[in-house]
């Protein structure tokens, strides 16, 4: 049971007793600062009081009168002037431990009343280059959401749009095969829309170790006379298709695609990152879903036509413009396979799907609920768009440099091979995802109470080394009456909220919020092992305080596996 969601409840149904229906105007309950509060307070007397034409005082006891309450297992008493104050009993406390040791694999954790069918489409970067870190934080972020979503009891998938096709990967293809050129003796002059990585040089140098002379043709001569980016890359590719024949491009173009997405694959991987389906735009495209899209807005009236270009009518379902779907020249937009990709999603019956972007798709989500509102496909919030803001390294003050051969770029594998896998996931999401983020590397590979995911992992240690020593695996929750000091109080407290914390991680799409809680229950257990033997402790509290200790464990075992990482046994 969620204590805060049915005490709520209760309240509610308090206030209609006393007022009849009104609106609370904010929280029913809240965490007070000072736990010796209790564990909720409310401040609805007090917001209510004016309205109602009753003392705040006066009205708190009231709805006091009118709470129907679990006997034994909360008391509520009326503060100030007029707040009051939930205080869970040792009894319940004790129970939820119980629960908790019982089922150390789950935590004891209820799922939601209406679980869901949930896609959670996150990363999808162009098949064009290596992972960098700014994806590196969209990984963590999108797998996390992910485990905890599943964690509450929906039913979720993990998917990853592989954009395969267009003009990206044109130009990858352009890219590699100059540097093919380069590698053979060739003096090449690379356009300013190549891709300069020395990736692409591995690549190339790959192809010819393979393929030895087969893709030698002359260079073509494509004046740079075009001011205008895509069409000057646009001439260098279609030159370069020329050149090379429809086959030998395609060959090409194939290679430098499996290459680059098993990369990733293995990347996301290392990164303890994997998805359920990896969805090809080129065959999406193969399987019609482009023709069939515009057929359906056609037959809607959501098109029409202007310039020689096929337009949505946008504007009329809630976006700031309408929005070109098919280029004057025939070729469709970007935005149009990816709003059939969603229309897709909306077919395979997902009651939601979440797709994870970079901050800098800040401008995508309304013209996807407007695509979507334009083929009747409702409720709009079946699609929510999560945007991840941006990553900065430091080093101490100084923004970091890591030497690089992949571009201008750090790519995530140089991150975890510096700071390891675990600091990094738990790094990433331990900041709210629309905030950016700052990176501290020299943090991350510290070994001191300072390194928020060394501090958690070695709370879990203390509580193997306790077990151990102990010689046992499960205590028995016995005894639990006897944990009487303020400390084992805040403990108890502490992991009867866990379930709580993940169902409010999972709804407001907030990984940040377990990382901090985490933190919290390591640093109150930190300090209750500092002042409480365990081992040494007399015969009547060396069990409770090892069911107690053996809770935190589970706990801090199971939210770090949500966030992807290790909880070790020693460190």
């Amino acid at each position: 049971m969620l204590e805060k969601h049915r005490l709520e409840g209760r309240l509610h149904d308090a206030l209609e007793r006393v007022l009849g229906r009104v609106d609370p105007a904010g929280p029913l309950l809240e965490r007070p600062a000072d736990p010796t509060h209790g564990e909720y307070a409310s401040s609805v007397a007090l917001r209510l009081a004016r309205t109602a034409q009753i003392p705040p005082r006066t009205l708190a006891e009231r709805l006091i009168s009118a709470l129907e309450l679990p006997p034994g297992e909360v008391s509520v008493t009326v503060a100030g002037p007029g707040f009051l104050n939930f205080r869970l009993s040792h009894a319940l406390l004790s129970t939820r431990l119980g629960a908790l040791l019982a089922d150390p694999e789950g935590c004891a954790v209820p799922p939601v009343p209406h679980p869901e069918r949930v896609l959670v489409e996150f990363v999808s970067a162009n098949p064009n280059g290596p992972l960098h870190v700014g994806h590196g934080r969209g990984a963590a972020y999108g797998d996390s959401l992910a485990a905890l979503l599943a964690a509450v009891g929906h039913r979720v998938e993990r998917e990853y749009y592989l954009n395969d096709a267009g003009r990206q990967m044109d130009i990858l293809t352009l890219s590699v095969w100059l540097r093919y050129l380069e590698a053979l003796g060739q003096e090449i002059t690379l356009p300013a829309t190549a891709y300069r990585g020395g990736y692409v040089v591995d690549l190339a140098r790959a192809i010819a170790a393979r393929h030895d002379r087969r893709f030698v043709r002359p260079l073509p001569e494509i004046a740079p006379d075009d001011e205008d980016p895509d069409r000057l890359a646009d001439a260098w590719v279609a030159a370069a298709r020329a050149r090379l024949g429809e086959e030998d491009y395609r060959t090409l173009f194939d290679e430098a695609l499996e290459a680059m997405r098993a990369e990733i694959a293995d990347d996301l991987d290392a990164f303890g990152v994997r998805f359920d389906r990896w969805t090809s735009e080129r065959t999406l495209r193969a399987a019609g879903v482009i023709e069939d899209l515009l057929d359906r807005l056609r037959d809607r009236g959501a098109v029409y036509e202007e310039e020689g270009a096929l337009w949505l009518r946008a504007s009329a379902y809630g976006d700031e413009k309408d929005r070109v779907l098919v280029r004057s020249a025939g070729t469709p937009t970007y935005f149009t396979p990816d709003l059939a990709y969603h229309v897709q999603k909306a077919d395979r019956g997902y009651d939601r799907f979440v797709d994870v972007f970079g901050a800098d798709h800040h401008g995508y989500a309304p013209r996807l609920h407007a695509g979507l509102r334009a083929l009747g496909i409702e409720p709009p919030e079946r699609l929510e768009v999560v945007l991840v803001q941006f990553v900065t390294l430091w080093r101490g003050n100084e923004r970091a440099r890591m030497s690089t051969r992949a571009g201008e770029f750090v790519t995530l594998r140089q991150l975890r091979e510096e700071v390891g896998r675990d600091a990094a996931r738990f790094f990433y999401v331990m900041r709210s995802h629309p905030q950016p983020l700052d990176f501290d590397l020299d943090l991350a590979v510290r070994q001191s109470p300072e390194n928020p995911v060394y501090y958690v992992q070695y709370a879990h240690t203390r509580v193997c080394s306790l077990l151990r020593k102990a010689g046992v695996e499960a205590p028995a929750p016995e005894g639990l009456e006897r944990l009487t000091e303020e400390a084992e109080r805040r403990l108890l407290v502490r992991l009867a909220a866990y379930a709580e914390t993940l169902h409010e991680a999972a709804a407001q799409r907030a990984p940040h919020v377990l990382t901090h809680y985490l933190r919290e229950l390591a640093g109150e257990f930190h300090n209750w092992y500092a002042h409480s033997p365990v081992l040494d402790a007399g015969l009547d509290l060396r069990t409770p305080r090892l069911a107690l200790a053996a809770g935190v464990g589970a706990v801090l075992r199971h939210g770090l596996g949500l966030i992807g990482v290790a909880a070790p046994e020693r460190m």
